[in-house]
Order: C-alpha cells, then sequence, then structure tokens
C-alpha cells in the first residue's frame, strides 16, 4: 500500500492533469477520474478510472474501489467543473445554467461525502477544492459559474470546521487563469496574452497536500497573486478571523449585521 494515495477529479485535461503531473512527481499515488476514464498522456504511473462525479452511486463504487485497492486516500482534489455561455440570467439555457450548478456543486459534495469518511478512519486528510475568484464576486453574465464557485466554498469551510476535530482540512485553491480548452472558450478571455503559470497552481496545490499551509484550512488562496513564503508564514503565525473566506460586509459598526 502506498503511503500516500491521491484522488483527482476531472483528470483527462486542464488543470486537473497538471495535479495529477505534479502530484507523481512528487511521490504520491494517484487515481485519476473523468468521464472517460483516461488520465492526460504523459502521466505514467496514474491510475485512471471513469467517473460521473454527479452520480451518487459511481462515486460510492470508485471510491469504495480506490479504498479497497490502496488501503486509503489522504488527498481528494476536486476539480471537475463546467461553465455556462457567457450571457445574462435571463439569457440563459435552462439546462446548461443548471448542468454547471450540478457539475460544480453536487459533484464535490458526493465525492466529499463518500472520501471523508475513509480519511476520519485513517487519522485524517486534505480536500483541496478548485474554487475560483469568481465566487467571491458578481458577474453579469456567468451567473451559474459564480454562484457554484461560492456555493463550493461553503462546502469547503464547512468541511473544514466539522473535520477539524477528525484531523481532516479543507481548502479552496484558485488556479488564477491558466491556459486551457476551459479559459480559451470563454469571451471574457479572448485576446489574452498573458497566463497564469500552471507551476504556480501546482506549488500550492503540493503545500497544501504536504501540509504547510495547514493554517488556510476553510480559506482560499489564488495562484498567480499569492506568494508562497508568504502563505507559508501566514499559515505558521495563524490568520485573523474571518481572512480569506467569504463574509458580508456591513455597512459600518451601526450595521445589526456587522456582529
Amino acid at each position: 500500500m502506498s503511503a500516500r494515495v491521491a484522488l483527482v477529479t476531472g483528470a483527462s485535461r486542464g488543470i486537473g492533469a497538471l495535479a495529477v503531473a505534479a502530484l507523481l512527481d512528487a511521490g504520491w499515488q494517484v487515481v485519476g477520474v473523468s468521464r472517460s476514464g483516461t488520465v492526460a498522456e504523459g502521466a505514467e504511473g496514474a491510475e485512471g478510472m471513469p467517473c460521473d462525479v454527479t452520480d451518487a452511486d459511481q462515486v460510492a463504487s470508485v471510491v469504495a474501489d480506490v479504498v479497497d485497492r490502496h488501503g486509503r486516500i489522504d488527498l481528494l482534489v476536486n476539480n471537475a467543473g463546467l461553465i455556462e455561455t457567457e450571457v445574462p440570467l435571463w439569457e440563459a439555457d435552462v439546462e446548461e445554467w443548471w448542468q454547471v450548478m450540478v457539475t460544480n456543486v453536487r459533484g464535490p459534495f458526493l465525492m466529499t461525502r463518500a472520501v471523508v469518511p475513509h480519511m476520519i478512519a485513517a487519522g485524517g486528510g486534505r480536500v483541496v477544492n478548485i474554487n475560483s475568484g469568481s465566487g467571491t464576486k458578481e458577474r453579469a453574465d456567468l451567473t451559474a459559474y459564480c454562484g457554484s464557485k461560492s456555493a463550493l466554498a461553503r462546502i469547503t469551510g464547512g468541511v473544514a470546521a466539522a473535520g477539524a476535530e477528525h484531523g481532516v482540512l479543507a481548502f479552496d485553491l484558485a488556479p488564477g487563469v491558466v491556459e486551457t480548452d476551459m479559459t480559451h472558450s470563454m469571451r471574457m478571455h479572448e485576446g489574452r496574452t498573458e497566463w497564469t503559470a500552471p507551476r504556480d497552481v501546482t506549488d500550492l496545490l503540493l503545500a497544501f497536500a504536504s501540509g504547510e499551509l495547514d493554517g488556510f484550512s476553510g480559506r482560499m488562496v489564488r495562484a498567480g497573486a499569492d506568494d508562497l513564503d508568504t502563505l507559508r508564514d501566514w499559515s505558521a503565525r495563524g490568520l485573523p478571523d474571518g481572512a480569506r473566506m467569504l463574509r458580508l460586509r456591513p455597512w459600518g459598526e451601526d450595521d445589526p449585521l456587522a456582529t
């Protein structure tokens, strides 16, 4: 049995493929799941398994299979996600809009729900949710994506709060704007020439996986903006209450919602 086992969703391309390769290089045993059951080319040593992360039965079966074969899951990377056509809400296609919510929220919910009990039984583990800065603000044309990422942050925070006593930590990793098929399909990135370096994303992921940033459990970091040494320092000394978390901003001290 491998000492460290990682399960990565959406592993066939994009950020999921980057995560698989980085974890393999760092010595992890990696299982990548995708609808096709494949992992990216060049990820020799990773296992690929087919799974629709929105299907509860498939998720339960895959997680049970991984635990049966490897004995444990130390790291879960919830990466699988969708984005909708960039239009105002009232112009959105109903099925497309809702499928973004289902994939980006139900998927991480089901995977985390299936994996965390095994982490608790083993004494702990870490969940990294690939989130987005879009979940912290409004956009006129991506209401499903922004809403789903806000919801994902609440899942991260809830898992971190409930899992703390069991040694289970959870983190939001916003990857910035990495050059992928998804970002190239988005109107907002047409003509973009500057992209977030993949290494910036994988360095943060590996720091989470190794326990260097455990002080950020329940909180968000962003590749391409955050400096890793600065994050290590804040993790060691502790962050202020509410820092790097979604919070309602009051209008002032006399706001009744300020406390």
